[in-house]
């Protein structure tokens, strides 16, 4: 297709980081570059992901073409090899029949897009990223402050890789039969830059391996899911109680701090850019203040006050409005937990809902998934399909383990997936190639990406999805993901030794390979360092098999949900059980009350006397309002609280006769009819 393939892919690949951004992040409210450097971020890591196989199936055309052009002598090993099943053979290995793969990809091409890939990954996560996570994050109320906070909290990250680059370049310094080139100074850059990345994957992997395939077992078990729920709903009302305490206290420095400047002072833009932060109702509570005791003499806070206050402001409120959706998503899928346990023992096999859905069941609700189509899906077919894509998952885990432990022997293959590998491509089947390359670098990505994903350091880092994740954490991720993606597929090609540096195989490169350099310069790097530093990836799924670092959080006083025996787990448990019933208590009394109030609409709406105009007011007849002086009181609708009214006569000496009704909502028309300025709700007593 020369080349198609490649256009449709990298086509087809942005649709996965726009999907991913809309649902973490906010469109609306975040800052462009903020979503412009994540999108771009995370979509750069992918392309990597999804054209990689590409790349491996190109390679294996172009080395049968060398193999064809420059045919060799058998070694004694393949002779002695090949005399054992016959008795004749040539000296000479038969040309073989290259077929070009479809999705082949001609020469020249993925070296240029690999170099302006993986360049503008390298200047996102170490240059861009840092910056603008930095500059979001500040509370400075211009572009100059912002900018300049920016370069001061990254001198010191910026400092410090260069102090480790400038250790590995006095290193090779030092040593006289190493020349330092440009392409030798590259070659260290990528090597500093894929150790860290390789040190942190490994970490993650590890845990990733275990954690997937045990998640997809337990989400087949409802009562242990219902009981973690639980934990969590605990865990959840203690941090929303306390980001509620941290907006009411940035509120209150922001109404002191808004009543002490007045308008005419030169800081008051700065209190109306903290305000425009502030939730809405508050907001105008504190204009009005401010209007009424704007003659009071308080102390005014200096500009660098109200920079920190600022900040805590924009924190205080990611924070608050981040704990009540999570506790919105968390009711719900503790709600439906329930239903599930309930509805487990169930003669008639219909699922049946707590609480009716807010939204109307579309076409696909209504004639496919039918509540008996529901109950066999959430009771039995889910518990059974889960179990055996974490028996799937299981298998390959250990895959990956065995390889990672065996891929630096080439003779024998120990490798499981270079094995798989070299298997099709001795029958050039390309598609299989392709497939098995796609399928395993996907799974190690899902293992990688997901634990970055779950992942959550204290209040600073965390991916709260329903557009819930705050600049730093986005822009975070995006450093996470171009750290990573890079080493992670060098170690993909080890796996299937198509890496030369560490197969020492005398192949030709992929082209991915041969833009991150010759790693030979850096010997303990390429034979030491990226060889063995992997089989610590043994010792990672064994202390996550047995939840090593789950227990030692417990024990440093980060809860984290144990066995049902442990005294701290079954206390949250009990805890969160109350927590939902109370609950369930407050929106079933809601519908119940709505039930109510839709009955009665129902059952007086035909024998009402009053009508309802178009803009929501009611009409009341004239055998139905006052009989004294009928012709001339005007009667108007002053609001008390929500629902309540008054009615209040007007001056009679007008002409209400001559009186547009569309003027005021208030007047009477002609015909002797009166608008009243009434809820659009109905009551019971509307027509008394």
């Amino acid at each position: 297709m020369s080349g198609g393939a490649l256009s449709i892919e990298i086509v087809l690949v942005f649709f996965l980081p726009l999907f991913l951004l809309h649902r973490y992040g906010d469109v609306r409210k975040q800052h462009p570059l903020v979503l412009f450097g994540t999108l771009l971020s995370w979509y750069l890591c992918f392309l990597i992901v999804f054209i990689l196989p590409l790349d491996v199936s190109t390679t294996i055309y172009n080395q049968c073409k060398i193999d064809n052009e420059k045919p060799k002598a058998l070694t004694s090993a393949d002779h002695f090899n090949q005399t054992s099943n016959s008795s004749v053979f040539p000296t000479t290995s038969t040309p073989k029949v290259c077929h070009k793969p479809w999705s082949y990809v001609p020469d020249g091409i993925l070296p240029v897009f690999w170099r302006v890939v993986y360049w503008m990954s390298q200047f996102l996560t170490w240059l861009f990223l840092p910056f603008i996570q930095s500059y979001a994050r500040s509370g400075g109320f211009s572009i100059t402050g912002k900018i300049k906070t920016a370069l001061i909290e990254n001198a010191i990250y910026y400092g410090t890789y260069l102090i480790i680059f400038c250790s590995l370049l006095i290193y090779v310094a030092v040593h006289p039969q190493w020349q330092l080139t440009w392409r030798g100074l590259q070659t260290i850059g990528i090597a500093a830059a894929n150790t860290w990345g390789l040190f942190l994957l490994v970490l993650l992997l590890g845990y990733g391996l275990v954690e997937i395939p045990r998640s997809y077992w337990i989400s087949s078990c409802p009562d242990y899911l219902l009981a973690k729920t639980y934990f969590k709903v605990a865990k959840l009302a203690t941090e929303k109680a306390d980001a509620d305490e941290n907006m009411e206290d940035a509120m209150e420095e922001v109404a002191n701090a808004n009543e002490s400047i007045g308008y005419s002072h030169p800081l008051r833009k700065c209190i109306d850019t903290i305000l425009r932060k502030c939730p809405t109702e508050i907001r105008e509570k504190m204009v009005r203040l401010n209007m009424e005791d704007e003659s009071t003499q308080r102390a005014h806070p200096s500009r660098r006050s109200l920079v920190k206050l600022h900040k805590q402001v924009i924190y205080a409120g990611q924070r608050h409005s981040q704990t009540q959706v999570q506790w919105a998503i968390l009711l719900e899928e503790a709600f439906h937990l329930e239903d599930v346990c309930k509805n487990e023992a169930s003669p008639s096999h219909q699922f049946v809902h707590s609480f009716l859905s807010s939204q109307p069941p579309g076409w696909l609700g209504k004639h496919l998934y039918t509540p008996t189509i529901e109950w066999y899906w959430e009771c039995v077919l889910r518990q059974w399909c889960y179990r055996l894509l974490s028996l799937l998952l299981s298998l390959l885990s250990v895959a990956v383990v065995w390889s990672e432990c065996t891929f630096f022997s080439t003779q024998p293959v120990l490798s499981l997936f270079a094995v798989f590998i070299q298997l099709a491509e001795k029958d050039y089947n390309y598609l299989y190639i392709e497939m098995a390359c796609f399928v395993t670098i996907f799974f190690l990505c899902v293992c990688v990406y997901s634990t970055v994903f779950r992942i959550r350091v204290f209040n600073y880092y965390n991916l709260v999805p329903h557009h819930q994740t705050d600049a730093y954490s986005l822009q975070f991720s995006g450093m996470l993901f171009c750290r990573l993606t890079p080493p992670l597929c060098l170690n993909f090609l080890g796996l299937i030794h198509m890496d030369a540096s560490i197969s020492h195989q005398e192949r030709i490169e992929t082209a991915y390979t041969s833009i991150m350099g010759s790693m030979r310069l850096l010997s303990f790097i390429a034979d030491g360092f990226y060889i063995y530093y992997p089989m610590l990836i043994v010792l990672l799924c064994i202390a996550t098999y047995y939840s090593l670092g789950t227990r030692c959080l417990n024990l440093l006083g980060f809860p984290q949900y144990m066995s049902q025996s442990d005294d701290l787990t079954s206390d949250l448990v009990e805890e969160g059980r109350e927590l939902i019933k109370r609950e369930r208590r407050k929106r079933q009394r809601s519908q119940d009350g709505e039930s109510r109030k839709q009955g009665w609409r129902e059952r007086y709406g035909e024998h009402r006397n009053v009508g309802r105009n178009r803009n929501g007011y009611s009409e009341l007849k004239d055998n139905d309002s006052p009989t004294d002086n009928s012709d001339t009181a005007q009667l108007t609708w002053r609001e008390s609280g929500d629902h309540t009214g008054l009615l209040q006569d007007m001056d009679p000496s007008m002409d209400t006769a001559s009186l547009d009704p569309s003027d005021s909502p208030t007047q009477r028309y002609a015909g002797g009819r009166y608008l009243s300025l009434a809820s659009s709700r109905t009551y019971i007593f509307d027509d008394v």
